[in-house]
């Protein structure tokens, strides 16, 4: 077998062993939910932080925004494992649900996208011992039959969900969670969920007739974006997530037309401290999209960190039991004390 061979295989069994430890954990239930509008999609959940990192401070608020290459069979209990991480380091979490592509509805460009590369999580999730058991076998067999691949997001559904959960997050930490901070508040979130939360930052810089346009910058401690889909030129062209950006603002014809609503690089410079973090083995979300984020904010006369994570791929980033994990907690303690 050729070198090149060679190292291909290897990174696929590492990338593969990677993303089946992320997805082995137990959901964790939160220790409230609430909603924030009518559909069953937008509810967020609240953990509690476990001890008081400075005693009698409440502590910072890290909203979560998970990802699944915002397609409709992830959704937010993939992430509860490391939303409990969070809160057993003193950190109070809201992981925000918000509604993604209908699952098995067609999409241009969609069909015959394989089940790995079409969304985020794989094998791991469909084993039948993670919190999210059956949905990768379900997408696999719609795939495997000739069917399109599902939907990666609603436009505009997805952005209305998430501006409307960032507007309603203080008021609902006041009352259901006083153990929090919404002056200190953090957004993290992972590849689809990394965009949101650099997109959320960024709704001060939106187009004047974008309906999530805010006056001012939202007030935010700091954004920490987990190998996100940070740059949709890059996306695109590596063909991310099998076309999810492209479908994500509605087809190739409304690509031009959606993109300076929605892509973080085209929305800067934020003014919000802005974090990176990259695993330079990633195969799902390429090192090359953070990278390209980066530039532009540099461009623009911001300087966002970037930290590069050696031999970590896409899920370790959000997965308990990887050492990355730590890292990542760690870069949000920076920001948030």
């Amino acid at each position: 077998m050729p070198d090149d061979a060679a190292a291909r295989t290897a990174a696929a069994a590492r990338a593969a062993a990677e993303e089946e430890s992320a997805f082995s954990h137990q959901a964790v239930d939160p220790d409230a939910t609430s909603a924030y509008g009518d559909h069953p999609d937008q509810v967020i959940d609240f953990y509690a932080p476990h001890y008081e990192v400075v005693p009698g401070v409440p502590a910072p608020l890290v909203v979560v925004l998970h990802g699944g290459a915002w397609r409709a069979p992830y959704d937010r209990r993939h992430i509860s494992p490391f939303a409990d991480f969070l809160a057993r380091r003193g950190f109070a979490v809201a992981s925000v649900e918000y509604r993604r592509g209908d699952e098995g509805a067609g999409a241009e460009d969609g069909a015959g996208v394989d089940a790995r590369a079409g969304v985020e999580a794989g094998a791991g999730a469909g084993s039948g011992s993670g919190p999210m058991a059956g949905a990768a076998d379900a997408v696999g067999a719609e795939v495997g039959s000739g069917a399109s691949a599902p939907v990666a997001g609603r436009w505009p559904d997805t952005f209305d969900d998430v501006a409307a959960a960032l507007d309603a997050l203080p008021a609902l930490v006041r009352e259901i969670l006083p153990q929090a901070d919404p002056r200190r508040m953090l957004v993290v979130g992972h590849s689809a969920g990394g965009h949101l939360a650099l997109w959320a930052a960024a709704r001060h810089l939106l187009p004047a007739d974008a309906p999530w346009r805010t006056d001012r910058p939202v007030p935010l401690r700091g954004v920490v974006a987990l190998a996100p889909i940070a740059d949709f030129a890059v996306a695109e062209k590596l063909d991310v997530c099998g076309g999810a950006v492209r479908q994500l603002l509605g087809g190739q014809d409304a690509f031009a037309e959606r993109r300076p609503y929605a892509d973080p690089a085209l929305l800067l410079p934020t003014g919000i401290a802005t974090t990176l973090v990259q695993g330079r083995t990633d195969v799902v979300v390429p090192q090359a999209v953070a990278e390209s984020y980066a530039d532009a904010a540099a461009k623009a006369g911001e300087v966002v960190g970037l930290t590069l994570l050696g031999d970590v791929g896409h899920f370790p980033l959000i997965d308990p039991a990887a050492e990355a994990c730590a890292v990542v907690a760690e870069e949000i303690a920076q920001l948030a004390w």
